[in-house]
């Protein structure tokens, strides 16, 4: 009796710190990974900075991951490689609405949680969770910013990345539904791709100043775009006679606005982003409830209110 007695205490005992050891696991940091659109981009750092604060603030582990090209080529085998790490939850700005669609069904098959920033996937299953800039709104400011820069009349340009990207596209939309409904005097010249290359939105305002010499205005979509052509029109003597709106507010186009390249910028709130990515990710993996849409505001930064608290905050960073 005492032999059956002693072996059902070492059989309780052995089974305890088995179950001790499975519990150490699952109670363990929550690991999440942040798979940035375009690595040191200002925006994806703001963004990172956001998530990294609250990571901390929550007693989770966060990695940050990102390709050197906004290209869903790079940003793939990126996926696949957080998809073998294994973590609990992933926060991702897919970097085209289709391509992304597969390797995050395979994310998604492997019950990692998945959480969309600032850009989405075509299919609804994917992303429990999907904050980003209501960019319709935002392109719709920057259509009125824009109209009133050039005295509401003559000619203007879209320069944006790649069409496929759910960000800039919205932009794209809420630009041009402000121009056709209510600014009849501009004549509105369409929408041209530089493939977030900078240079590749130099070349374009250079060509689009031979075609059109008389062009008025130009919204652009992202930082890499105003960059560009905020260069094409100061190499041209070209800013005081054509005024553009960017979107995005990092330092090189904090620059642009102190020094006139640029009429207004509209700032995005990444590390807000960023943030809520990271409460949702943890909602998510404990099972509790997630909200499925999160909007967040965008901001018109002007020479006027650049300098002023509320506006300093809504900056981009470069780094944490």
């Amino acid at each position: 009796m005492r032999k059956a007695l002693a072996l059902a205490t070492l059989l309780l005992t052995v089974a305890a710190c088995g179950g001790g050891g499975g519990t150490t696991t699952q109670s363990g940091p929550t690991k999440i990974t942040l798979i940035q659109g375009l690595a040191g981009e200002e925006f994806y750092e703001t963004m990172a900075c956001g998530a990294k604060a609250k990571a901390k603030e929550l007693g989770v582990q966060l990695d940050v991951q990102g390709p050197q090209k906004f290209d869903p080529t790079l940003q793939t085998p990126i996926v696949n490689s957080v998809i073998a790490s294994k973590p609990n939850a992933m926060l991702i700005a897919p970097t085209d609405v289709k391509a992304l669609i597969a390797p995050l069904t395979q994310a998604k098959q492997q019950d990692i949680k998945i959480i969309l920033v600032d850009t989405v996937v075509e299919d609804p299953s994917i992303g429990l969770s999907r904050i980003s800039t209501d960019n319709v709104k935002g392109g719709a400011a920057a259509a009125k910013a824009l109209a009133e820069q050039i005295g509401d009349k003559g000619k203007a340009l879209v320069i944006s990345t790649d069409p496929g990207v759910s960000s800039v596209d919205a932009r794209i939309k809420g630009f041009e539904e402000e121009i056709k409904a209510s600014h009849p005097g501009i004549s509105y010249l369409g929408v041209q791709y530089s493939h977030n290359d900078v240079s590749e939105a130099s070349k374009i305002v250079n060509a689009a100043l031979a075609k059109d010499p008389d062009l008025a205005g130009i919204f652009a979509t992202n930082l890499n775009s105003a960059t560009g052509a905020g260069s094409a029109l100061q190499q041209a003597g070209k800013l005081d006679k054509v005024k553009m709106v960017g979107f995005d507010a990092g330092p090189a186009q904090v620059k642009q606005l102190q020094d006139g390249v640029v009429s207004a910028l509209i700032a995005q709130l990444p590390g807000e982003i960023g943030a809520k990515g990271v409460e949702q990710a943890v909602a998510a993996v404990k099972g509790q409830p997630v909200t499925a849409s999160i909007p967040t505001d965008a901001t018109i930064v002007t020479k006027q209110n650049l300098n002023t608290p509320e506006i300093q905050k809504v900056l981009y960073k470069s780094g944490c």
